[in-house]
């Protein structure tokens, strides 16, 4: 019989540095109460100069084993999503596993943006039913602050900073549904980071190195897009959208979040976000929306929790998983 995949705990880490609105009516002309109607931001944290992706997401690990009372040293398999790595090379993972001490453990970055965790999530649980990895840290973390052009006045608002990890191990008894993957690359030129290419498909770039991006075209697709997909990915595991507890996309902006919702039918109140109090943390923003779900008593054992990544690439990723 082949092993399951268990997700068995949860954990997150930001920078101490809070970065409320009123942050942005000194630098650019904005006001607490636009940028609250048009994302539903509030706050946000910014990382310090010498704060990176892998140690935001180092502290998530550790926080992980100070709150569940559990040894990080039998871990076999980093896998961590980002856009925001230290360096290009060596990878964020590398990275954590040093600083973590694990020293025989595999290591790898999965660059899938803001669907990169729920990708990871799939990757993982392969690993563990094919028998090669028996316990994986499952990451999300980005330092977006660094890539940030604080000079456009609509996207400078929504970014922030924060890790967020789970654990995955090989159990008798999994709790990871049936996942999926896609994605729409033509559209990579709506949502960019600029790179060593200077096109997208024959569209020349912006070559500042800081996140570009079409708002309105991303969040029409990002709309369509999931919203077709949440009544496959229920039926893939058996389900109809009425049986799931909780669903929790990636945390773009609120208006995003209320148009699926709208579009499927399916309660806000039973969607968990982290875009209030964290802004758009790319793919951290789903596992610290789980971490700020249990915290808060909401999520409970047996509750069927769908999570769903999508931005960047454009990439999307999903799955359903029994709490």
């Amino acid at each position: 019989m082949l092993p399951q995949a268990r997700l068995s705990a949860i954990s997150s880490a930001v920078p101490e540095k809070a970065i409320p609105n009123s942050y942005f009516e000194q630098i650019i002309e904005t006001t607490d109460e636009w940028i609250v109607s048009r994302t539903g931001i509030k706050n946000r944290y910014h990382c310090a100069p010498d704060e990176y992706t892998s140690d935001l997401c180092t502290a998530a690990a550790r926080n992980l084993s100070a709150e569940y009372g559990i040894a990080l040293d039998d871990v076999d398999m980093l896998l961590v999503s980002t856009v925001t790595p230290d360096h290009p090379m060596p990878s964020v993972a590398c990275q954590v596993q040093k600083k973590l001490g694990l020293h025989h453990t595999g290591a790898l970055d999965v660059y899938a943006a803001c669907a990169g965790f729920s990708y990871a999530i799939a990757l993982a649980k392969g690993l563990i039913m094919s028998g090669t990895h028996k316990k994986i840290l499952v990451f999300g973390g980005e330092t977006l602050s660094r890539i940030t052009d604080f000079n456009d006045r609509t996207s400078c608002i929504l970014f922030g900073d924060g890790a967020g990890v789970v654990l995955i191990e090989a159990a008798s008894e999994g709790n990871i549904g049936a996942c999926i993957t896609g994605a729409y690359g033509e559209g990579g030129i709506d949502l960019y980071i600029s790179g060593l290419a200077d096109h997208i498909d024959h569209q020349e770039i912006n070559r500042s190195g800081k996140i570009v991006q079409n708002g309105r075209k991303v969040f029409k697709w990002a709309v369509t897009t999931v919203s077709a997909e949440m009544p496959r990915l229920a039926a893939l595991n058996g389900l109809t959208l009425d049986q799931i507890d909780w669903f929790v996309p990636h945390s773009a902006n609120m208006r995003i979040i209320d148009a699926i919702c709208h579009e499927t039918g399916f309660p806000i109140e039973k969607t968990l976000e982290s875009i209030a109090n964290y802004g758009n943390t790319s793919s951290a923003s789903i596992p610290l929306a789980l971490h700020q779900g249990v915290r808060e008593g909401k999520l409970k054992k047996g509750d069927k929790v769908m999570i769903f990544g999508f931005g960047g690439g454009l990439a999307y990723a999903g799955t359903v998983i029994n709490w």
